[in-house]
């Protein structure tokens, strides 16, 4: 499949080698999404899980900021053309939306990078929360920021925050809206690393370039058991591990890394 080309220069997606770069680029807005950006957004994931070449998925955002979530400025000056849609519309509407963008990163089965610039409040914190692993620079910081704005939550961000830092703090941080600093963000396992701000881009694309370089039938396994761990009790998840072990030593992966490990030398994985 050819490289995306996003439609709008709200969003910048590039390919460096295996790595697909998605970059949020309204930093006069700190990257909040807008109906334009999140349109582009939802067709580049689309794009990135299913083309071949891409490996791993980095998202980011331009300027200072990671992205504020939704354009709150924009949610009082959109005109409705016609008849409103019915409250039941409204709800279809929103969870396509929804699966479509934190739900589809989410269930990417390659692994997912988000490099966090600055600050990522309300839905950007769930789209940070649905990728893999989260690398922030030292001056960006997260906040849920819903009930700011008499808001429940949205983007599966509770269901996300929870499996990250726990229920009891994601409570915390969903009712009180707190800035978590990226040192503290860390510290309770909000954030994975953090990095000098001058290096953030460096730093992430390294360790999506080490993630985009394992074996892709293995990475596959290894979310689904890691999914399985929220649903099933343990004799089931320990059925579905060996089976899908069995299954990944039966590949041409294995194989290779094997012989790799005799030959002290790195694999070459081509997801076979």
């Amino acid at each position: 499949m050819a490289n995306f080309k996003s439609d709008t220069d709200h969003l910048l997606v590039e390919q460096q080698d295996n790595i697909a770069i998605i970059t949020l680029n309204r930093p006069e807005a700190r990257n909040a999404l807008s109906d334009q950006l999140a349109t582009a957004l939802r067709k580049a994931i689309a794009w990135a899980g299913e083309d071949d070449s891409v490996g791993a998925l980095v998202i980011t955002g331009a300027g200072s900021s990671f992205c504020a979530g939704g354009d709150v400025k924009g949610m009082g000056a959109r005109e409705n053309v016609g008849p409103p849609p019915s409250l039941h519309e409204q709800y279809v509407a929103l969870v396509a939306r929804h699966k479509e963008m934190a739900g589809a990163i989410y269930k990417m089965r390659k692994p997912t990078l988000a490099a966090l610039p600055g600050a990522a409040a309300g839905a950007g914190m769930s789209i940070s929360l649905a990728c893999d692993v989260r690398v922030a620079s030292d001056n960006a910081f997260l906040t849920t920021a819903y009930a700011r704005i008499g808001l429940s939550g949205d983007y599966g961000v509770a269901w996300l925050l929870t499996r990250v830092v726990g229920p009891a703090r994601a409570r915390e941080l969903l009712m009180t809206c707190e800035r978590v600093q990226a040192d503290k963000a860390e510290r309770i396992g909000l954030v994975n690393r953090v990095v000098p701000a001058d290096s953030l881009m460096s730093e992430a694309l390294a360790l999506a370039k080490q993630l985009a370089g394992g074996p892709p039938v293995a990475i596959r396994y290894i979310k689904d058991n890691i999914d399985d761990a929220y649903i099933v009790d343990h004799d089931t998840a320990i059925e579905r591990e060996a089976d899908r072990l069995l299954k990944s030593r039966s590949t041409n992966d294995h194989r290779e890394a094997v012989k790799a490990f005799a030959e002290k030398r790195e694999p070459n994985f081509t997801g076979k």
